[in-house]
């Protein structure tokens, strides 16, 4: 796969805010471990092999297990996901693939049994980076990998 266009050296102002954004995210009240694995499921729905490679690359850094990542598809079916996890993962999935009908009142209130109206607001905020930074990728067949370098991801020696 050939990268058609570098979006962050052709629009790098914008670039440069949309990882502002994404680094503010960092500090925000959802922890690094639900963060890993809604990043991994956005990308998983998009079709971003970039951003998979690259989250999953991270999670591994962080310590998530190989195991939850490999059941982070069927994370449905897994007994290796906590209720938050859970709840996290479902509304990352419904504010990707939004329904014509929008967001269930049934599903915003399981979310908001395991989360806080404070938490899903930034779940909210780490679901809209997540998906913006797919599409830039996609768009511009962004080559999975590379960028380990840059990202310290060489440090999962996943290559």
């Amino acid at each position: 796969m050939t990268q058609r266009i570098n979006f962050m050296k052709q629009s790098p102002e914008l670039t440069k805010k949309l990882l502002e954004f994404s680094a503010a995210l960092k500090s925000c009240s959802i922890e690094e471990k639900i963060r890993n694995l809604v990043d991994i499921r956005v990308a998983q729905l998009n079709g971003c092999a970039f951003c998979l490679d690259m989250h999953i690359k991270s999670a591994r850094i962080n310590g998530e297990r190989e195991l939850r990542l490999h059941h982070l598809a069927a994370w449905r079916e897994s007994t290796l996901f906590v209720p938050r996890e859970r709840a996290s993962l479902a509304w990352a999935e419904i504010l990707t693939q939004l329904p014509a009908q929008g967001v269930p009142d049934e599903l915003f209130e399981r979310v908001r049994g395991q989360l806080s109206e404070t938490e899903i607001s930034d779940l909210t905020y780490v679901v809209m980076a997540a998906n913006a930074w797919n599409r830039a990728n996609i768009a511009f067949k962004t080559v999975p990998g590379s960028s380990d370098s840059a990202f310290g991801l060489d440090k999962a020696q996943l290559a």
